[in-house]
């Protein structure tokens, strides 16, 4: 059963209605693992997944609460990069993606996200998101820079062409604005 009240568990219900066993996605920020662990289930022993983190602590999370889910195999690339450089590493189609932005939970909250690299990031996934594919951004405005993250994220997203994309805001109304969001972005189409 889907938390509908938990963000990162709203996109995960955005993603797990689209991916299928063989498909291709991308965690741009894997953290802690959790998304990662996730797509790599719903793309099965016959898809693959590409996870970037700039800290070798998430790297680390990643990989052992991959191990010990029995998924630490050859469909999940874990990157020791960036998500603004996806296009160095993926020169394919993809069918979903998940960004959580902010900070590593648990981790050091002075390494963020940055507004510039995320837009570039969300960019690059973009062009490589296959008909009916669709990128989730689980943003958090309460952190230092994450309000101006959010803004700027928002500001791009609601001026992809709506021909192309569809674009799906989720926030709590009886929450503070620094609570996390939702953004949902599908790709036009519906073959994948």
């Amino acid at each position: 059963m889907i938390n509908w009240f938990m963000a990162a568990k709203l996109g995960h219900h955005f993603l797990a209605e689209i991916l299928q066993p063989g498909h291709r996605a991308v965690d741009g920020t894997m953290g802690n693992g959790h998304d990662t662990l996730l797509l790599a289930k719903l793309v099965g022993s016959g898809g693959k997944v590409y996870a970037f983190d700039i800290q070798e602590q998430a790297l680390a999370n990643t990989r052992q609460r991959l191990a010990s889910e029995g998924v630490l195999d050859e469909r999940v690339t874990l990157i020791p990069d960036g998500h603004q450089n996806i296009k160095k590493y993926i020169h394919h189609p993809i069918q979903g993606a998940i960004f959580n932005l902010g900070y590593l939970p648990g981790g050091n909250h002075e390494i963020i996200t940055r507004t510039g690299s995320t837009l570039t990031a969300i960019e690059h996934t973009l062009e490589l998101l296959s008909s009916g594919g669709r990128l989730v951004i689980v943003v958090y405005p309460g952190h230092a820079g994450g309000r101006e993250e959010k803004e700027a994220v928002e500001t791009m997203v609601s001026q992809l062409v709506s021909h192309t994309y569809k674009v799906v805001k989720v926030n709590f109304l009886n929450r503070p604005p620094s609570a996390p969001g939702v953004l949902l972005i599908e790709k036009a189409g519906d073959s994948m």
